[in-house]
């Protein structure tokens, strides 16, 4: 067996196709060959009469997916080459077919989904979480911006929530996953076992409506007030300077966080967040983040940032630029330049098959 089978497991059971991350030992992180394995089953399912429901879940309990292997990012960013474009281009190019898969695509979102773990799932028909989900888009803490269509999903979310996840890269749990749009349906974690043998042998919403229940209240909900004051500014400056201002102290704390942050991320990511409002379909959104990914590739902060986070884990990272006055324009708009490798260019998706 190879490592792409041994690390994505499939199986089919009565009329439902399963794909199972199985890399626990690193909360599920996706590697190129498992993205390549995970279309190549959906191809295949695609075509078989005999699958009328495909679920993707994790496996060793922590969670469905923590995100790509940023260990691979950092060599690959070390070293110049460019295995990170390859998986990108692959990987959003995953996202996108989910998103228009033609049967229904159910996510267990169930512990951790995180960056690359999000584009797995919540691009699907039918996500559910539990009350152990802790979602997140964390990239501009690594000097990275929100990929695999966390950019489309986060634009819109109401009002500058997203803008606060995508900024902060705050976690958040089922309540405000299902606010936010994120996710579907609710059902307690101790009722997935009995969900997934019903789901092999019934139509999906017939097999999920029993399990379904109000999902426990969220904490975004009421920070709603000081969240789209603050964020509906045109400059990261002027957000900081508003969270600052403001008085609330999870204002204050927001505004701590971000101070963390690499400055040149923050801007970035809230120039593709603005852009990707007025981009159309999740295809252009994903091309759009396919060009940042690539030049962040080039850049000093997404290396320094692993290293602070992942590899030395000294939790120090040097920005360079140190400053978001240090920032200036050109250094955006470098970001969204189309990238010497060649565009990821997603032909236009087929209308979305009713089901």
């Amino acid at each position: 067996m190879t490592a792409a089978e041994d690390f994505v497991l499939l199986r089919t059971e009565g009329h439902a196709a399963h794909l199972t991350l199985n890399r626990p030992q690193a909360l599920n992180a996706l590697t190129h060959a498992m993205v390549r394995r995970v279309d190549e089953a959906l191809t295949a399912w695609e075509d078989d009469p005999d699958v009328q429901t495909v679920i993707i879940q994790g496996a060793g309990g922590r969670g469905l997916c923590a995100g790509g292997d940023i260990r691979s990012i950092y060599e690959d960013a070390r070293a110049g080459t460019t295995a990170s474009a390859d998986f990108w281009r692959d990987e959003y190019r995953l996202n996108a077919r989910i998103a228009r898969y033609p049967k229904p695509y159910v996510a267990l979102m169930d512990g951790i989904v995180m960056g690359g773990g999000v584009g797995v799932s919540a691009h699907g028909d039918v996500r559910i979480v539990t009350e152990r989900s802790r979602i997140a888009m964390p990239e501009t803490g690594i000097g990275f911006a929100p990929d695999v269509g966390g950019t489309y999903l986060l634009a819109l979310a109401p009002g500058e929530l997203g803008t606060h996840l995508a900024l902060t890269g705050a976690q958040i749990g089922a309540g405000d996953a299902l606010l936010c749009g994120l996710a579907d349906h609710f059902v307690p974690s101790g009722d997935l076992p009995r969900l997934l043998d019903d789901l092999a042998a019934r139509p999906v919403w017939d097999a999920l409506r029993p399990y379904v229940r109000q999902v426990p209240h969220g904490e975004l909900a009421g920070h709603r007030s000081w969240i789209d004051d603050c964020y509906a500014a045109g400059t990261v400056e002027e957000i900081f300077a508003r969270l600052r201002g403001h008085g609330a102290r999870a204002a204050a704390e927001a505004a701590d966080t971000l101070a963390a942050k690499s400055p040149t991320a923050l801007k970035v990511t809230l120039a593709a967040l603005r852009c990707a409002r007025r981009l159309g379909p999740l295809e252009r959104v994903l091309e759009q983040e396919y060009r940042i990914s690539c030049a962040a590739l080039a850049s000093h902060d997404l290396a320094e940032g692993i290293r602070a986070q992942v590899i030395d884990k000294d939790r120090s990272p040097r920005w360079a630029p140190a400053t978001l006055a240090e920032v200036g324009g050109a250094d955006v708009e470098r970001y969204f330049a189309p990238p010497a490798g060649g565009e990821l260019d997603l032909a236009s998706a087929p209308q979305e098959v009713a089901w």
